[in-house]
């Protein structure tokens, strides 16, 4: 489902370790951390008293018990670690995947809900973080008010989209609505830029689509059909739902698929917008302005109250051409039934019962075979963690992070930096002059762990009990101004992408950094009591995973300061790119449904950084338990089996078939069953621990194995 009300941020410098949680390919919203000044700043939240025992949802933890007998792990050590879980655990019916990441956000999600509760019902401070937090939450509860609402709270923006008349007037509603954090055809957007990553500027990128990428408009494959006729459907409930007759809003519903499908046929694809260079295109305002006459975007500037620069990136120049055309080629009521549409669409989850519902129909049960929508309390959590997820995180790790997580998680990234400088001093493939530079970037990486060093201040945000859609409204200007106030400054490099409840980790290029907060420091990638072999074939494994996003292919276009800058010899590139093309081959093979393989080249980014990031995370095991180290068998297993059967059970994860061809498409990553064979199929360690022979599915050698970092 998607959510309107979020700020934007360049998926250019941003790789996410997990699907569920990961940003998508054209733009990401972030929590938007850094203090903002304010003439008197709220006082710091006081700890809420949370029993953590009261918390139902447990990890998932790897236990030997759970082992599949029926299956070796040189046959396919998912199956082998995952079969028993899995058929015991169907995917849930408010769920479209359930598994490790979705059992840990759970977990996270009844942390966040005894916090929010405790808050809604403290009687804080007004402009307090609990104040604000509590009555965000306490407003998407009340669905009587949203009901009564109707479709109110929309009525002033559809009565200025009823009152538009010509071009001009599309471009000045078009310019209102993105001053207001609304904006809906295309990506804008403050961050680093790409050539100056000390300094922010301003981002343009492709947009406009409901379905979640151009092939779902384009092509014919059974399910694209199914989600256009959903698309169809939505569109025309949703225009009745809002006063639309029955005819009229069928015929309004074609006119929507037809704009969205020329704007899908100007859009770039998945593995195309991969490449930085796709999305970062200086141009001056003149510039900007001979691609799209009927868009002056100094007048864009001056709307949305940034200083006209002297130079932004208008990614995608392509697309901007199609919308400079489709302004004067679309007829006004056609635009108008268009920005109707998609106001309503974007406010639908977050309105009474029959928006919400027709929302899910489509987001939910049509893309994702999602059979029935989670609990309200739920869905109103996803909203404040969209608006708010900083101040919600403040209040979330002063309950759910011990300290020792944090030394812990030290000591293991200084581990893995260290295995990760002896396996690139130790490339064969690698020049001289390429692996100085490789090593000057690995001496810069910036770790962050559990949650930012500076919070985010909220002064200036306005939030009550009295109208949920006003909330997330008031939430999207208030962060869209703070994102924007950055263009121009220098980057703030305290600031984080994520919040620390959030049950993922990334790597920044822009930055050179790797975060992971604090929801998924827990089982079963990390426990401080753990044996290490859970430890670095979990989080270790995770850990190295982002650093060797530093490395992968597009990762490895930044250079040490986080600027996007060849510092390959030619000769080395392609000596790269000889061995990913063989990774890419790999996935390819993978069928994840009859007919439907992964798509190797979408998720190679990933698939280079879970191979390099499992080979780093082993050997920085061997190396912490040294030469002396005594095997305790574990549960009668080596720490090598330990290690790898840790990493199988990460990627642990059951799919709706929906769900699944949604993953393949959109990607970035493979599905979780082949990030558990994927990269332990290419090394020896693995075949060594499991004493794999030549001939095992789970043995790759020869021209057939893949080693890179």
């Amino acid at each position: 489902m998607k959510s309107p009300l979020r700020t934007l941020l360049s998926l250019a410098v941003l790789t996410g370790l997990a699907a569920c949680s990961a940003p998508s390919n054209d733009t990401a919203a972030p929590a938007a951390p850094v203090a903002e000044t304010a003439a008197a700043a709220a006082p710091a939240p006081k700890p809420i008293a949370i029993d953590m025992a009261t918390i139902m949802t447990q990890p998932i933890s790897f236990k030997a018990t759970e082992l599949n007998p029926d299956v070796a792990a040189c046959t396919d050590l998912n199956l082998h670690t995952n079969a028993v879980w899995l058929a015991a655990n169907p995917v849930p019916s408010d769920r479209s995947s359930w598994g490790s990441f979705e059992v840990l956000g759970e977990r996270s999600l009844e942390v966040q809900h005894a916090i929010v509760k405790a808050a809604a019902a403290s009687n804080a401070s007004a402009g307090s973080i609990e104040q604000k937090v509590g009555d965000f939450f306490g407003s998407g509860m009340d669905e009587a008010a949203i009901e009564a609402a109707g479709i109110n709270p929309l009525k002033p923006r559809l009565a200025q989209i009823d009152a538009i008349t010509d071009t001009a007037g599309i471009a000045d509603f078009l310019r209102a609505s993105y001053a207001r954090g609304q904006g809906q055809l295309f990506g804008f957007y403050a961050n680093a830029d790409l050539k100056n990553s000390e300094m922010v500027i301003g981002f343009t990128g492709q947009g406009g689509l409901s379905l979640p990428e151009r092939s779902y408009y384009l092509e014919d494959r059974a399910d694209f059909v199914s989600a256009r006729e959903g698309l169809l459907k939505y569109a025309a409930t949703l225009l009745q739902l809002a006063g639309a007759d029955e005819a009229s809003a069928r015929s309004q519903a074609d006119q929507i698929l037809a704009f969205e499908t020329r704007l899908a046929k100007a859009s770039m694809d998945r593995v195309s917008l991969r490449d930085p260079a796709s999305r970062y295109n200086p141009v001056s305002i003149a510039e900007a302005d001979a691609i799209t006459p009927n868009f002056p975007w100094g007048s864009f500037f001056d709307a949305v109250g940034v200083a006209q620069p002297t130079m932004f990136s208008l990614g995608m120049p392509d697309f901007f051409r199609e919308f400079n055309a489709m302004l004067t080629e679309v007829p006004v009521a056609e635009w108008q039934t268009w920005l109707r549409f998609r106001t309503i669409s974007n406010a639908a989850p977050y309105m009474g019962k029959a928006f919400d519902d027709a929302n899910f129909e489509l987001f939910g049960r049509t893309l994702r075979g999602q059979q029935e929508q989670q609990e309200r309390w739920k869905r109103v959590l996803n909203a404040v963690n969209a608006s708010m997820g900083e101040a919600l995180g403040q209040l979330y790790v002063a309950v759910a992070f011990p300290p020792d997580s944090k030394a812990k998680m030290e000591q293991l990234v200084d581990n893995l930096r260290e295995s990760l400088k002896e396996r690139l001093n130790q490339l064969d493939w690698m020049g001289e002059d390429t692996k100085a530079r490789a090593l000057e970037k690995w001496a810069s990486f910036t770790p962050k762990i559990g949650y930012p060093d500076k919070w985010r201040e909220w002064d200036g945000l306005q939030v009550g009990r009295n109208s949920y859609v006003d909330n997330l409204e008031a939430a999207a200007a208030f962060n869209y101004r703070f994102m924007l106030d950055k263009i121009g400054k220098p980057v703030d490099k305290t600031e984080w992408g994520m919040s620390p409840q959030t049950v993922n980790a990334y790597y920044r290029a822009s930055a050179n950094e790797i975060v992971f907060p604090a929801a998924i420091l827990q089982p079963p990638f990390f426990d401080p009591n753990a044996d290490d072999g859970l430890n670095y074939g979990g989080i270790g494994a995770v850990i190295g995973h982002e650093m060797l996003h530093g490395y992968d292919d597009q990762g490895s276009k930044f250079d040490a300061v986080g600027n996007f800058a060849n510092w390959w010899s030619d000769q080395d590139r392609e000596r790269f790119n000889a061995r990913t093309d063989k990774l890419v081959s790999q996935f390819n093979a993978y069928e994840a449904l009859p007919g439907l393989n992964v798509n190797g080249a979408l998720a190679l980014g990933e698939n280079i950084a879970d191979l390099g990031g499992l080979t780093v995370a082993y050997a920085a095991m061997r190396r912490a338990q040294g030469e002396g180290f005594t095997d305790p068998n574990l549960e009668g297993l080596t720490q090598s089996q330990r290690f790898f059967l840790n990493w199988a059970t990460v990627w642990r994860r059951g799919f709706t078939e929906e769900a699944m061809k949604l993953q393949i498409t959109n990607g970035p990553h493979a599905p979780g069953l082949f990030r558990a064979i994927g990269a332990p199929s290419n090394m020896p360690a693995f075949h060594e621990a499991f004493n794999c022979q030549p001939g095992d599915r789970m043995r790759r050698e020869g021209e057939q194995r893949v080693a890179i970092w």
